[in-house]
């Protein structure tokens, strides 16, 4: 076990900052601990690991199991925010500056991780939640390995990618992944290298939508995590549009609405929809909502 103490530069949420990453109550990668602390699984450039992460006094402590210990130790002020610059940014509209008052610790952190990031994006391609986190669950569960150290009972570390490239396509089936989702993580998978050396959001971005299945929306899904891009915004979201133009203006909006009321936040257009999430301020549900499938049986 390794451990590193940081104090951070002002207010911090960590389960805010790290809850970005975790897909789905029952993601064998993320959990909370019943004292606060948060677990969280990843496939480092040197190995797997485990890493906790609690708070207490203003001090954050990190403690890492396995061969990757090292490396998220030392990238764990990246991964809580650290290096989130808000240069730029000013608020425009009252319900997120209340937002920013009630939440004085968001950051928007980074994992370095692009595979980890791309995986469930890709599954989450025009689905609902609950559908991509139970294929996402089945796929760690059967491919994943065991969490280094004292983790709870159940967490995996992502495959490696060549692992990723090897999955029959019948178990694709049976995690509820159809073959379109399926062969874009295959092809990603052959591409890791490149893409987790991308050193820039703009070449990630330029690398990942060059791959048949890429779009604007996981493309910007990923380098909000992997990356920690501010300006990312999820242009294609099923829910995003219509969050955004009910909290800034009342009313639902589309795509291109959207992205003339962030036009203000240029540079931190992520930044303001993350916002606009904390505010709690959603649309009255009305019609029909898009249904959970099961590919398996089809």
């Amino acid at each position: 076990m390794k451990e590193r103490r940081w104090v951070p530069g002002g207010p911090l949420d960590v389960e805010l900052a790290l809850h970005p990453h975790r897909r789905g109550g029952g993601d064998p990668t993320w959990r909370k601990g019943n004292d606060g602390s948060v677990w969280r699984t990843s496939r480092t450039p040197d190995g797997p690991c485990t890493l906790r992460v609690s708070v207490a006094a203003g001090t954050v402590l990190g403690r890492a199991w396995g061969p990757g210990a090292d490396w998220a130790l030392e990238t764990l002020p990246a991964l809580l925010g650290a290096d989130d610059d808000l240069s730029g940014f000013s608020v425009r509209h009252e319900v997120l500056a209340e937002a920013v008052r009630k939440h004085p610790g968001v950051r928007i952190g980074r994992t370095g991780r692009v595979m980890e990031a791309l995986v469930p994006a890709v599954l989450e391609q025009k689905v609902v939640g609950r559908e991509a986190w139970r294929a996402w669950r089945w796929l760690l569960t059967h491919y994943g390995e065991p969490a280094p150290g004292p983790a709870p009972e159940g967490m995996r570390v992502v495959p490696e990618p060549v692992v990723w490239r090897q999955i029959p396509s019948w178990h694709w089936h049976r995690a509820g992944a159809e073959a379109v989702r399926a062969r874009t993580i295959a092809t990603a998978a052959w591409h890791a290298g490149k893409l987790e050396a991308a050193a820039t959001t703009q070449e990630l971005d330029r690398l990942l939508r060059a791959l048949p299945g890429v779009g604007v929306w996981t493309s910007a899904e990923v380098r909000q995590r992997a990356l920690g891009d501010p300006d990312a915004v999820s242009v294609g979201d099923f829910h995003l549009a219509k969050l955004v133009g009910y909290a800034l203006t009342g009313e639902k909006t589309d795509d291109r609405g959207m992205l003339r009321l962030l036009e203000p936040y240029a540079g931190h257009r992520h930044r303001a929809t993350v916002l606009v999430w904390l505010t709690g301020l959603r649309p009255p549900a009305r019609g029909p909502r898009m249904p959970v499938r099961d590919y398996r049986s089809f």
